[in-house]
């Protein structure tokens, strides 16, 4: 329906109101009172216990780039839309009960608060909430942050529960998504608080959960808020359905999986290949106290990586970074480490619609066009081809590909003295991997010893959490090591982790330091691509250039959710295509008590 609202606002626009955002494809579940891979009847209670990413924390203010962030506090905050798990770009009413846009015009958009939104605290969630809480991001928010929220020009209260978002450009239709996905803050909590300082001070939110208890570094516990005013809202219909959600910290990942399955905690994503193939050997386990499954699911696969600074001056030629690309072994590392169970990444959105596969389209030529004569002929030829990383043949010694990395090195420029690989000063080709976790040694000494049989001196570094958090905001490295997820519906963000603007801003998430005037036309077409036909096309032309680049070594990952728990969780057959929607699981009594007193007698 039509909004007297935005027609006053705007002179031309044709502006509609509905109950979603939908940036590429038609809502499924716009008129659904809960989500197909809800539990309407889930029992309430229990525990949702895991382990932390990080082995430490001290600031619960994430978003203002400062200190280690605290796992979990996004459960305190609600946004003003919510995404479905299973369609791409589709968000549904949470704070604000409608939207208000034009589709002709993407220059603004006004959101409409739910008039029974609540803080936790009672308190009425307003327009004005939402205004403070985006000045406050794009004045001290993260460099990423910021980025990402770079096209907004003005955020204005248009009365109590109206709010409207002024854009700098026209054209960008994932903005109005944008702000939608951003976590209001209460103006009245923050009075007196200064937002940049890192703080473990209990911030109130209107979310699904609020702070219990934590103990700085080792633990965090929240619980549920029994009069969280959005539970009956169509996405929360079946969700939210823990008393608590506990997040643990430990030394490293060995460490914290010892306290798995000691029953420390209940709920484990299993992100190693050893581990997933023959750790689970163990009492409970072997007792069916303990289950794994092995979930599919249609996103880009996490993307895993050793990262280039290419601000380095050893690592501004792409003809050295293809040479060590050459010598990273996959297929050894699979057979003997991984016991075949990773896929070799062969894309940025390796498992999902979005990859390059095969020679260009059509349509991705005609995009690629206008930059061939501006790409090095190294990233010219890769972008033209049917894109395979170099392959072994498992022996362990990766003969070929050294002889070719050697060749490749040596057209850079670079000679060799007594079996070392000197630059033409005579100074040693020797560089840092820097890492924060122990394990990761064990698959990163292979491709060290394939770099010292070329006369490189590879050396790992490895440092604590807030120290590698520090050096990697700062770029202070040689390579670093990723691992982050992509998205099936990629826009801004896409600016943030591959843009020459972001390569420049300490704190922001392109670490590679990429500048390539190409890749930013892309990632400007991505952002602002009309329908999911060209997006993918777009995305597809982006992939070629970032893997022809040859910014990263893209290393291993798998297409599949590996998670194990303590059998005391349900969750629906019907699961999400793009979450594991772990959001929506539940305990089954009768599971936790058997659970329980198995590990009551175990304690005796």
């Amino acid at each position: 329906m039509g909004s007297s609202i935005g027609c006053a606002l705007t002179a031309t626009a044709a502006p509609i109101t509905q109950n979603y955002i939908a940036l590429h494809s038609k809502p499924l579940y716009a008129s659904a009172t809960a989500m197909p891979y809800a539990n309407p009847k889930a029992p309430k209670g229990g525990m949702l216990s895991q382990s932390a990413v990080l082995a430490t924390f001290d600031n619960f203010n994430t978003l203002n780039g400062k200190g280690t962030p605290a796992e979990g506090i996004g459960l305190v905050y609600d946004t003003l839309m919510s995404p479905s798990l299973d369609e791409p770009g589709i968000r549904y009413p949470l704070l604000a009960e409608r939207v208000t846009y034009d589709p002709d015009d993407s220059s603004y958009v006004i959101y409409h608060i739910n008039p029974k939104a609540r803080f936790s605290n009672g308190t009425p969630v307003t327009a004005a909430d939402v205004v403070f809480s985006f000045n406050m991001l794009l004045t001290k928010g993260a460099p990423g942050i910021k980025v990402y929220l770079a096209e907004v020009d003005k955020v204005i209260a248009l009365n109590k529960l109206a709010v409207r978002f002024n854009f700098k450009s026209k054209d960008n239709i994932e903005l109005p998504s944008i702000v939608g996905e951003v976590p209001i803050y209460s103006q009245k909590d923050w009075q007196g608080h200064d937002y940049e300082r890192v703080s473990l001070r209990i911030p109130v939110g209107s979310g699904p959960y609020l702070m219990d208890n934590f103990v700085a570094g080792r633990s965090i516990t929240y619980k549920r808020n029994p009069n969280y005013w959005a539970k009956d809202l169509p996405v929360n219909v079946g969700r939210y359905n823990f008393d608590r959600m506990r997040y643990l910290y430990f030394r490293n990942p060995d460490v914290a999986f010892e306290g798995f399955k000691a029953g420390q905690y209940f709920f484990q994503e299993e992100n190693k290949a050893r581990t997933w193939s023959i750790g689970y050997n163990f009492p409970a386990f072997n007792q069916k106290y303990v289950v794994k499954k092995a979930i599919s699911n249609q996103n880009p696969v996490n993307l895993q990586a050793f990262v280039f600074n290419t601000r380095r001056p050893l690592f501004s030629d792409i003809r050295v970074r293809q040479a060590l690309t050459y010598a990273y072994d996959y297929e050894w590392l699979n057979k003997a480490l991984f016991y075949g169970h990773y896929d070799r990444i062969q894309s940025y959105f390796y498992n999902s619609e979005l990859a390059a596969t095969g020679t260009p389209s059509a349509a991705e030529l005609k995009l690629l066009k206008p930059w061939l004569d501006k790409l090095s002929p190294i990233q010219r030829q890769g972008v033209l081809t049917n894109w395979q990383f170099p392959k072994s043949d498992a022996s362990g010694f990766n003969r070929n590909n050294l002889l070719k990395a050697r060749e490749l090195l040596l057209q850079a420029g670079y000679h060799y003295q007594h079996g070392k690989l000197m630059d033409k000063s005579g100074k040693p080709f020797r560089f840092e991997i820097l890492i924060r976790q122990d394990g990761l040694q064990r698959t990163i000494l292979p491709f060290t010893r394939n770099l010292a049989r070329l006369g490189i001196d590879a050396t790992i570094r490895l440092v604590d959490a807030p120290q590698y958090m520090e050096r990697q905001r700062t770029f202070d490295f040689d390579m670093i090591t990723l691992a982050t997820s992509n998205t099936i519906s990629p826009g801004n963000e896409q600016a943030q982790y591959w843009s020459s603007v972001s390569a420049d801003q300490e704190g922001n998430y392109n670490l590679a330091g990429i500048k390539n005037p190409a890749i930013d036309a892309m990632i400007d077409l991505i952002i602002r691509a009309p329908n999911r036909e060209q997006l993918i096309t777009r995305t597809r032309v982006m992939d070629r250039l970032l893997r022809a680049g040859y910014y990263l070594i893209p290393t291993y990952s798998k297409s599949k959710y590996w998670v194990a728990y303590w059998d005391m969780y349900g969750y629906t057959a019907q699961r999400p295509k793009y979450d594991l929607g772990v959001d929506y699981w539940w305990v089954d009594p009768a599971k936790e008590k058997r659970v329980m007193q198995y590990l009551q007698r175990q304690q005796k």
